[in-house]
C-alpha cells in the first residue's frame, strides 16, 4: 500500500510539470501582406496578367519569391511590408531577364504607412497590421534609368492591411 502511495505521488509530481505545447497553428492569421492586382489600362475591369515580373526590395539582390519562383506571371500578387519601419520601397522589374534590354522596365514604388502590433497568443506571438497613410499611401518614380513608367495608374482599393483576403491596390498598365 505504501508503494503504491508513494507511486501515484511520484506519477502526480511528474505530470504537474507539464504544460501545454506553444505551437502556433498554420491556420493563424499572422502579419498580412499588400495584395495589388493588375488591370487592363485602357479597359479598366479587366485583370490583367503581367509578364515576369520581379519584385525587389531596396537593399536586396533577389526578387521576392512566390511558389519557388522570383518571376510573376498573372494578375495578382502579395508582398511583405516591413514591420520594423513605416516605409517599404520595392522595384517592379516588368519582363525581368528578358534577353531584349529594351522591353525590360523598372518602376520604383515606396510604399507609406502607420503599423499596429497586435498580440495573436503565446504561441503565435504579435502579427502586425498596416494603414496606408492616407495623403501619400505610395510614392511612383521611374528607374535610375529612365525609360517611362511602365505602371501607368495607382489606385488605393483599401486601406486597412489586416487581411490577404481582398486587393489593397490596384496598378493600371
Amino acid at each position: 500500500m505504501k508503494k503504491t502511495f508513494l507511486f501515484l505521488l511520484v506519477l502526480a509530481c511528474s505530470f504537474s510539470s507539464c504544460e501545454k505545447d506553444d505551437i502556433c497553428d498554420a491556420s493563424t492569421i499572422t502579419t498580412p501582406r499588400l495584395v495589388i492586382s493588375f488591370y487592363d489600362f485602357n479597359n479598366p475591369s479587366e485583370l490583367k496578367s503581367v509578364t515576369d515580373l520581379t519584385i525587389i526590395g531596396e537593399g536586396m539582390t533577389e526578387g521576392v519569391t512566390y511558389s519557388s519562383s522570383t518571376l510573376v506571371n498573372g494578375s495578382t500578387v502579395s508582398i511583405p511590408l516591413k514591420t520594423d519601419a513605416d516605409a517599404t520601397s520595392y522595384s517592379f522589374i516588368l519582363n525581368y531577364g528578358n534577353s531584349d534590354a529594351t522591353v525590360v522596365n523598372q518602376d520604383e514604388l515606396k510604399f507609406n504607412y502607420s503599423r499596429q502590433n497586435i498580440f495573436v497568443s503565446r504561441a503565435c506571438g504579435f502579427k502586425t497590421e498596416f494603414t496606408l497613410d492616407p495623403t501619400t499611401a505610395f510614392v511612383h518614380t521611374d528607374a535610375a534609368v529612365a525609360d517611362a513608367k511602365w505602371i501607368e495608374y495607382i489606385a488605393v482599393k483599401e486601406s486597412s492591411i489586416t487581411n490577404e483576403n481582398e486587393t489593397h491596390l490596384e496598378i493600371y498598365f
